[in-house]
């Protein structure tokens, strides 16, 4: 077997076993178990068991469900999106900041739509960061508006303009219905009618639901996911304005 080739682990090296969650819209009794077993087994664990069931309200249950796969992994067939840009120090973001713009960068960030979570957006943005760093605020060099929840797209571009942004930043949390694509698509649409190419903010989306390989597809220009640090997007910012700087020049 390639070195490449990886089967899933569970209590043996490649023994392929997995462990699953789920919820269905029945009421926990013997029959939502045989449910959850068959829905395993059309998912391929075979043979699959039930290790946890729980009701979940009126009417729904939760289901954790153990399971062999047959499935390998080529990792050679992985398409992931790499960073391409340093990664700096608050003292370097700041240097570069003033040596190639010579101003600040300014920063607008929200959460749109009817998004009222504004942990993410708050641990990127906020001086306290998260993780042990410090968020956007904190950086010299960085002028940092934060919107809040529930910001409307018109509203967002309107601040944008006003602050003269470089760069605008969404955190999206609420995913039902896909409504954090809906939302970054709208936004996305709204910026590129209110500005000429040329003015346009840099675009950019995060949440947990979102995969880095969709900034195209939803309009943006960098789609920052799960476990994303404020010193990541601080560099991210300097290495893609700067660089369009260059460009422009």
């Amino acid at each position: 077997m390639s070195g490449q080739i990886v089967r899933p682990y569970g209590d043996m090296t490649g023994d392929g076993m997995v462990q699953v969650s789920f919820t269905l819209p029945v009421p926990h009794d013997k029959r939502a178990e045989g449910a959850a077993l068959q829905l395993a087994g059309k998912m391929g664990l075979d043979p699959a068991m039930l290790v946890h069931a729980r009701q979940m309200g009126d009417g729904y249950t939760f289901f954790v469900v153990y399971g062999r796969v047959s499935h390998l992994v080529d990792l050679d067939a992985v398409r992931v999106l790499e960073r391409d840009y340093p990664l700096l120090t608050a003292k370097d973001v700041n240097a570069a900041v003033r040596r190639r713009m010579r101003r600040k960068l300014s920063v607008v960030g929200a959460c749109i739509g009817t998004d009222a979570h504004t942990v993410g957006i708050d641990a990127i943005l906020n001086v306290k960061g998260i993780a042990g760093e410090k968020g956007l605020e904190y950086y010299r060099e960085l002028k940092v508006l934060n919107l809040g929840a529930q910001v409307t797209v018109a509203e967002l571009v309107e601040a944008a303009r006003v602050e003269k942004a470089d760069a605008v930043l969404v955190s999206q949390v609420v995913t039902q219905r896909d409504a954090h694509l809906h939302n970054v698509r709208e936004m996305s649409a709204a910026f590129r009618e209110a500005f000429p190419a040329a003015r346009r903010p840099l675009l950019v989306a995060g949440g947990p639901r979102f995969g880095e390989m969709m900034a195209a597809d939803l309009g943006v220009d960098r789609i920052f996911g799960r476990g994303t640090t404020p010193r990541e997007v601080a560099s991210y910012l300097v290495h893609a304005l700067t660089n369009q700087k260059a460009v422009a020049a």
